[in-house]
């Protein structure tokens, strides 16, 4: 099924398994999705920017792809296709969609300055990926130094209907959410589903802005469930308490260089995946950070039992 406006709830940002000499881990890939999928997550998207992309090859690519897509079953599955060059994104999303994927993610390449680049950029990636494959912006200013006002976002979504979703990762950022929304109230633009990023550090509030969930790769996606569950069913205080809860394992989440690798610790920690390996060039944990992430770990077991994790001598 593809992917269409409608989307809603987690989907999750799923990092890719390596093993310690820096082959895929196709054991830990059926183990992540399960993992995932046991978590309630309404979807999933890999080759993002947490799947380390930049690091497989196409074959990679589409294989890590084909493995996910079968494990999942009726899961939807985003495929992240951005890439230097037109060619090698539309052989990344045209071969994701025959294997099954329900539509792709394309961020701005970062030397887009005006909003008429940005606009002619999309215009000519589904020129590219053609017009028949549902596709996600990825507005992430902080990582691709592109600007995406909301008047651009909506130019994008008048002018190519394949656009369904936008991935929310500008920070600042709610205001952008509530201007899209105004949008859409006035009839100035057609509905589109919002899921937004950012590790989910201010996830409380664009959910009260008008998000329809959450895109990111957080180690505890079954919280970022249950957030959305209590927001949509106007359960605020207990949204925002559950919230809480994680923010101190969020905030330490979203350390420049060293995210990731903290993600895949905590992944490993709670069974998703064997290994906490990233392909080089990589930044590891030291003992200390690792220490530090188990500290967080114990005092969020204090309110919620899914961080009460067994010990693993680091």
């Amino acid at each position: 099924m593809k992917l269409d406006e409608t989307a809603a709830g987690v989907y999750a940002i799923a990092v890719t398994p390596f093993d310690p000499r820096g082959d895929i881990d196709r054991a830990s890939v059926d183990r992540m999705t399960d993992f995932y999928i046991g978590c309630g997550v309404s979807g999933m998207t890999i080759l993002g920017v947490m799947g380390e992309a930049p690091k497989l090859d196409g074959e990679e690519a589409l294989a890590l792809t084909r493995r996910v897509v079968a494990r999942a079953g009726a899961l939807p599955i985003i495929v992240g296709v951005s890439a230097p060059g037109f060619a090698a994104m539309r052989a990344l999303a045209r071969g994701a969609m025959d294997i099954g994927a329900a539509g792709v993610m394309i961020a701005p390449p970062s030397h887009l300055r005006t909003d008429e680049q940005i606009v002619g950029y999309y215009r000519q990636a589904v020129e590219a990926i053609g017009a028949d494959i549902p596709f996600v912006i990825q507005d992430y200013p902080l990582a691709f130094q592109v600007v995406m006002t909301p008047k651009v976002i909506r130019e994008i979504v008048r002018a190519l209907p394949s656009c369904v979703m936008l991935k929310h990762e500008d920070w600042p950022g709610l205001e952008k959410i509530s201007a899209l929304r105004s949008f859409e109230a006035d009839g100035s633009m057609r509905p589109i589903s919002i899921l937004c990023g950012n590790g989910a550090l201010f996830l409380d509030f664009e959910m009260e802005r008008g998000a329809d969930g959450a895109m990111t790769g957080y180690a505890f996606p079954d919280m970022l469930v249950d957030v959305v569950r209590l927001s949509k069913s106007g359960e605020r205080q207990m949204a925002h308490d559950l919230f809480d809860a994680h923010l101190p394992l969020v905030r330490y989440e979203q350390q420049a260089g060293v995210g990731l690798a903290v993600r895949k610790y905590v992944l490993q920690r709670r069974g998703a995946i064997a290994f906490d390996s990233q392909r080089t060039p990589s930044v590891g944990l030291s003992r200390t950070a690792k220490a530090e992430i188990n500290y967080l770990l114990e005092r969020l077991a204090r309110v919620d039992g899914r961080a009460a994790l067994p010990s693993n001598g680091a």
